[in-house]
């Protein structure tokens, strides 16, 4: 049973910086495409960046666009999300996702709170 555990969140000022985490417990880890969500209060969950199996990086946020960077070490089965100059529109539930390559299932982490605040 593939598990997906974020970490990292918490509450910054604005134009502060925060770095998530999520590791997933899974034997290959490589062969897994890796995603950011973040659900803000009374909006749809969103797909803010992915990164490829592969490596490759896909921003699908504009509003993020320039200040948050995917990335990840699949020798320590993690995937980082660095966020840069918060704003306070950024707070949300933060969610990280696995999918397999191949087969497409996905699994969910639980989410880690991200308040942006004066």
């Amino acid at each position: 049973q593939v598990q997906v555990v974020e970490s990292g969140g918490g509450l910054v000022q604005p134009g502060g910086s925060l770095r998530l985490s999520c590791a997933a417990s899974v034997i290959t880890f490589s062969n897994y495409h890796m995603s950011w969500y973040r659900q803000a209060p009374g909006k749809e969950r969103e797909l803010v960046e992915q990164i490829t199996s592969g490596g490759s990086s896909t921003n699908y946020a504009d509003s993020v666009k320039g200040r948050f960077t995917i990335s990840r070490d699949d020798a320590k089965n993690t995937v980082y999300l660095q966020m840069n100059s918060l704003k306070p529109e950024d707070t949300a539930v933060y969610y990280c996702n696995a999918e397999h390559k191949l087969f497409r299932n996905q699994r969910w982490g639980q989410g880690t709170q991200v308040t942006v605040s004066s």
